[in-house]
């Protein structure tokens, strides 16, 4: 099984000679979008690709454009203009649309025409007037699509694979299947290697993009572990990304995805543990790294971890102590009495008083 190796720095466990390291595409690529109420207002150049279909661009992409019948991977979020009602929303399922460009369905022919128009990693807002959505009737599957919606479209395009017979993920056999997720880890891990991790994520999201649930679901025995030797360390490959990119939660969500699968695996745990001591997660780490070190227990970079977090809690612990000492200050210690000459010369002339009462009173007697 074919994986990253990390960098020294990051504190990544790994062996020396290998490294012990969906359809839900789990994670949102690129920077994490806020789920606002409507569309996001975008200041770019409106570019016109159709009397229907304009473009502004909100982030620039890299690489050219996919051609006739390449199959896209993309996530978007769709409104009708008039109302901006939110009636889809693939970041929100979970789960990336798969567009045959030349292949669409008739409703996806403006969102079609603006993603033959972007580059991989290109986010975009594109505006589809009624007639190259969902026509005259609108839509039954989206009450909130009224007849005759103009639709807006935020589109980020992961990537796309340029074939010529337009051959969909659905089409292909377990094998091929398998082989061309094989093949975007691999450009993934080049990419990494020279330090383009968004481009390196769009290859690894795509990779995981063609072993879906549906398909996982389907597998047994020899085929689901070729599958899962592809798939996990795409999502572990993943995590060490996002944490380059102090992205921790969707590094934590990679990991546990892959743990989900496989239970022991050590680097699944050491990447979580590390996102979440990041995140001041303290004991879920602590426990993330005991759980790996069981597995691995010459492992350096987990022993490093654990005792940074035992430095961590010593250091906490004793700043809290000086917190307290300066709102409590110090105990203070007893002061020895001191009795001041006016208070014995007192006592003095009552001894002697009682005396002399003492004296009298046997002489009466």
């Amino acid at each position: 099984m074919e994986d990253l190796k990390e960098q020294q720095s990051q504190s990544h466990a790994e062996d020396d000679e290998n490294e012990i390291v969906t359809e839900n595409t789990a994670f949102v690529h690129g920077e994490p979008l806020q789920d606002t109420v409507g569309p996001p207002k975008v200041d770019s150049e409106m570019e016109i690709l159709h009397e229907k279909v304009k473009k502004q661009i909100i982030k620039e992409g890299h690489g050219h454009k996919p051609s006739k019948y390449s199959t896209c991977f993309l996530h978007y979020r769709a409104w009708a203009e008039s109302t901006n009602h939110k009636f889809d929303d693939t970041w929100h399922e979970q789960q990336p649309l798969e567009l045959v460009l030349g292949k669409e369905k008739k409703e996806m022919t403006g969102l079609a025409m603006g993603v033959s128009s972007m580059k991989s990693g290109e986010r975009a807002l594109l505006h589809v007037g009624w007639e190259l959505g969902y026509g005259k009737e609108g839509s039954f599957s989206f009450p909130n699509v009224p007849p005759m919606a103009d639709i807006l479209y935020e589109v980020e395009l992961i990537g796309f694979d340029e074939t010529k017979e337009g051959k969909a993920r659905g089409d292909m056999t377990v094998e091929e299947r398998i082989g061309a997720a094989d093949r975007r880890k691999m450009d993934g891990n080049s990419l990494f290697k020279e330090d383009k991790l968004e481009e390196a994520m769009q290859q690894y999201e795509m990779a995981i993009a063609y072993m879906g649930d549906d398909f996982m679901f389907q597998l047994f025995g020899k085929y689901r572990d070729m599958a899962l030797a592809v798939k996990n360390p795409c999502h572990l490959n993943m995590a060490a990304c996002l944490i380059k990119l102090k992205r921790y939660e969707e590094a934590i969500g990679h990991c546990s995805i892959v743990l989900s699968e496989d239970e022991n695996n050590v680097k699944a745990m050491f990447r979580r543990g590390k996102a979440r001591a990041e995140l001041g997660q303290t004991d879920a780490a602590r426990e993330d790294f005991q759980k790996a070190q069981k597995y691995a227990p010459e492992d350096k970079a987990i022993a490093r971890e654990l005792r940074m977090l035992a430095e961590h809690d010593k250091a906490i612990y004793e700043r809290q102590k000086e917190i307290y000492k300066g709102i409590f200050g110090p105990r203070p210690e007893p002061k020895p009495k001191r009795s001041g000459w006016l208070i014995r010369l007192w006592e003095w002339l009552l001894s002697l008083f009682y005396f002399i009462f003492r004296r009298e009173r046997v002489k009466a007697d």
